[in-house]
């Protein structure tokens, strides 16, 4: 009987080491994600508050990176969890790009390139400019700012959809990113803007992939958006799509 207590004792007491060195690796690994996340908002804070837009592309830009800083400290302060921290990460690199994006529309040095977005590789870049009428309405695309083309989109997913990077005449993607869904005429208006286009993968996969309603492994996937967040899902509530965390500290605004 004796034997057994002792045995026992000492099955609870390993058993209670191994969970309180899981909770400390926890809260460290815990404390430095969120340390990291803390850092790149702050720097895309500093962004935000140093540089001030002198056209208007340059102000429409910044204005859409303080947005993204606005985000990012709301998800800071509301996250509980590595990959939440992950995600905060993500958010404040597309508002540094936005930042960026500024700079080149005043004629600055942008600085060193910026970690990529999810999904901002596969949708590819804005390579000329086109000017298309869909229902009535003009729509405009460009690889380099203008006061007309003065919306700018990093690129990446877009409710399942690729959206190059570039210069927009108006920020037409953002109902879809609210909404989660893209209207009935969006096909139309991606098969006359983006079809054929150098550079952008529209052509390499989705297109097909998305009028068959299918999509292949070796093409887009339907998994958020990447200059952003999402609303719904995701861990603890939300979700921007992955991040990387790693330590680019080499550079800044």
């Amino acid at each position: 009987m004796v034997t057994t207590l002792i045995v026992l004792l000492l099955v609870l007491g390993a058993a209670f080491w191994l969970i309180r060195q899981r909770t400390a690796t926890q809260q460290g690994a815990m404390a430095d994600a969120k340390s990291e996340a803390r850092r790149w908002v702050e720097r895309l804070g500093g962004a935000v508050l140093n540089l001030q837009g002198t056209n208007e592309a340059s102000r429409q830009a910044m204005a859409d990176a303080a947005e993204r800083y606005t985000a990012a400290s709301a998800q800071l302060e509301q996250a509980r969890s590595v990959a939440q921290c992950r995600q905060v990460i993500e958010t404040a690199y597309e508002g540094l790009y936005y930042a960026r994006a500024a700079r080149i529309a005043m004629g600055l040095d942008p600085g060193p390139e910026l970690p990529p977005l999810n999904g901002q590789q596969r949708a590819g870049a804005v390579t000329e400019t086109r000017n298309v009428d869909v229902g009535g309405h003009h729509y405009s695309a460009a690889p380099n700012p203008s006061d007309y083309n003065a919306h700018y989109y990093p690129g990446g997913m877009v409710a399942g959809r690729p959206v190059p990077a570039g210069w927009y005449s108006e920020p037409w993607w953002k109902t879809a990113l609210v909404a989660g869904a893209w209207g009935a005429g969006s096909a139309l208006l991606f098969d006359t803007l983006f079809s054929g286009m150098h550079s952008s993968t529209y052509d390499s996969g989705f297109d097909a992939g998305f009028h068959e309603g299918v999509h292949d492994a070796s093409g887009f996937d339907s998994g958020g958006w990447d200059g952003g967040w999402n609303g719904g899902g995701g861990d603890g509530g939300w979700d921007i799509g992955g991040g990387n965390g790693g330590d680019n500290s080499g550079w800044g605004f």
